[in-house]
């Protein structure tokens, strides 16, 4: 199947924009394998404090004959989705030697959950997480020890930090490894119901505890496509991770032997084997993230109706790598890219009855069948992406062996064909007027919803919202406009704290939207919501000048966000002064960040600014 022309033409544009910043990316990667800091160039204090403590590893390491692994977690037992991580490292270690290599743990890198910070001030260290993962996981590779990586990741700025991180020795071979989702739990839908009774007072704090306590109920990634699970689709999409590796629960003897394959194969893709040979399979990381490989993750966004966090991590991961994607470049892709999976916020279903009905496999079979996706991108497992439309199982030893999968979907509720889809377009939209440009996610959103006209209601803290709901006080048709949530003002939290009583006021029949600088969430849902809106009120944004009682305009139809006013009075207005940034919970330590941090289109990262990237 021949590309389509607008995948094609996009990808091209990509290319030809990044031309400067990947050429010199490309040469920092390859003077760092040719040149930089290796362990056969550490002095013996150096390589000596390095296997120390590696016991019985210790010949191997010294003699430097082998990969030496080195592993970056994000374990931490807090995180449903992390604490299986906890038994990785030695499991690593053993699997290497199984194929004459070592590993070593080569840091931790921190993992906070935007599930238990959602709504509380911890929240506004979520987005600068990422940097800090980042550069973390550059610390922790930075020794010299070793000839690949394996990264432990899941959650929703985790993986992007890793990436970014791991990036800067784009030399080393690196797969990321998952731990899989929890087991699905109480519906999706009696969840939204509780959640919303609680939203109006008619259920107390422990029916609603009791709802979220059998929601989240075990060890793995929690089961709605949120950014967590977005991620794991795309590494699968970009060919980082094993084939069909993404969506099996932890706990499973399937998900011990897709690891130990994933180890297995890092050994295999390095650049030089025990012998000091060049070897012929040699795939750097910083070469499987290409151009194509980053508009294969954002086709399978848009067609899986993935998180709208990703238009933040998407360029950043790129411009790590030296590529330049933007908001335009996203918008016309969705505007190609058929929606062909419906999980839940989108659907009914979790990403367990997703993978049931085909999962990745079957997305990746769908869109590389109709030209949307790239096949001859440099995956870490086979010749091109379409080896990763097989179905991973467990032969008669035991072992990972890989089946073709079965020609329709297993249940059309969940995923369908490429020629049959949920929507003839993708589920996330570009919008610009005088307010900005932002981003809506439309995939849940019905479409007679759409198009939103009505007064502005502004705050500057959700509280607020909250506060203002429950008196009453939003009891018609609204633009909810929360400002001064950019990652400049306060870390560009996520509202989804909002999101009950969003519902509830939509359901009352109401014409509701939302629009803000701030992040909604991963698991952005069915009430319109203008977000990330760039510039940010806290630097001048037009956000600033709006007023209450304005007529706004949100329509995903045309791609506009308007305020109706007269444009000479437009133009007088002054802008609304920002409130004072906040401390404690250690929000004071994350100024600098604040302070040098890039607009959402460009990944919100102030240490990708500060670097130049």
């Amino acid at each position: 199947m021949s590309l389509h022309p607008v995948i094609e033409e996009v990808t091209q544009r990509i290319i030809e924009r990044s031309k400067p910043g990947r050429a010199a990316y490309l040469e920092m990667i390859a003077r760092a394998r040719d040149e930089g800091v290796h362990r056969p160039n550490l002095s013996c204090g150096n390589l000596a404090h390095g296997f120390a403590a590696s016991g019985d590893d210790k010949p191997n390491i010294r003699g430097g004959k082998a990969m030496n692994i080195g592993i970056v977690t994000a374990y931490n037992d807090m995180l449903s989705a992390h604490q299986p991580y906890g038994r990785y490292p030695e499991q690593i270690k053993i699997f290497a030697r199984e194929k004459g290599a070592t590993a070593q743990v080569a840091g931790g890198v921190p993992a906070m959950c935007d599930g238990v910070t959602q709504g509380q001030p911890g929240m506004e260290l979520s987005l600068f997480s990422r940097d800090v993962i980042a550069m973390a996981t550059t610390i922790g590779l930075s020794h010299g020890m070793f000839e690949g990586a394996v990264l432990l990741g899941i959650c929703d700025k985790i993986v992007p930090g890793l990436l970014i991180g791991a990036l800067r020795f784009g030399h080393l071979p690196t797969i990321l490894i998952p731990a899989g989702p929890m087991p699905s739990g109480l519906a999706n839908k009696e969840k939204i119901r509780v959640r919303q009774l609680y939203a109006e007072g008619k259920v107390g704090r422990e029916e609603l505890l009791e709802a979220e306590s059998a929601s989240y109920h075990g060890a793995g990634t929690c089961t709605f496509f949120g950014t967590a699970n977005s991620n794991q689709m795309m590494m699968e999409m970009m060919g980082l991770h094993m084939p069909g590796s993404s969506f099996v629960n932890p706990g499973q003897k399937l998900r011990q032997e897709l690891t130990r394959s994933a180890v297995h194969r890092v050994t295999e893709i390095g650049w030089m084997d025990g012998d000091d040979q060049a070897q012929e399979d040699y795939r750097p990381l910083g070469e499987c993230i290409d151009e194509k490989a980053i508009v294969n993750a954002v086709v399978g966004l848009l067609a899986t109706g993935g998180s709208t966090n990703h238009v933040i991590h998407v360029p950043a991961i790129a411009r790590a790598a030296g590529i330049i994607i933007d908001w335009d470049d996203m918008d016309a892709l969705s505007k190609a890219v058929p929606l062909i999976a419906s999980i839940y916020p989108n659907g009914s279903g979790d990403v367990n009855y997703f993978a049931a009905a085909g999962g990745m496999p079957f997305v990746i079979r769908e869109l590389l069948g109709a030209g949307l996706a790239h096949d001859d991108i440099r995956t870490v497992y086979g010749k091109s992406l379409s080896d990763g439309a097989r179905e991973p199982e467990l032969d008669e030893k035991g072992q990972v062996h890989y089946a073709p999968i079965s020609g329709k979907s297993a249940d059309e509720t969940m995923l369908r064909p490429a020629a049959a889809p949920f929507q003839a377009e993708g589920g996330m939209r570009l919008l610009k007027g005088n307010l900005g440009r932002a981003t809506i996610k439309v995939s849940a959103v019905a479409q007679e919803r759409w198009t939103i006209e009505a007064p502005a209601r502004i705050f500057s803290a959700q509280e607020d919202v909250v506060t203002a709901f429950k008196a009453g006080e939003l009891d018609g048709d609204a633009v909810i406009v929360v400002r001064f949530q950019g990652p400049a003002a306060n870390g560009m939290p996520e509202l989804h704290k909002l999101t009950p009583s969003l519902g509830v006021l939509q359901d009352r029949g109401h014409k509701i939207a939302f629009v803000t600088d701030g992040r909604m969430s991963g698991a952005s849902g069915k009430v319109p919501a203008a977000i990330h809106v760039s510039p940010e009120a806290y630097h001048g944004g037009p956000l600033a000048k709006l007023r209450d009682g304005d007529m706004v305009r949100v329509c995903a139809h045309d791609g506009t966000l308007e305020a109706l006013v007269d444009s000479a009075e437009w133009d007088a207005r002054d802008n609304v002064a920002a409130p004072q940034q906040a401390a404690g919970v250690g929000r004071e330590l994350f100024a600098m960040m604040r302070i040098h941090s890039d607009e959402a289109e460009r990944g919100g990262s102030a240490m990708l600014a500060s670097a130049g990237l």
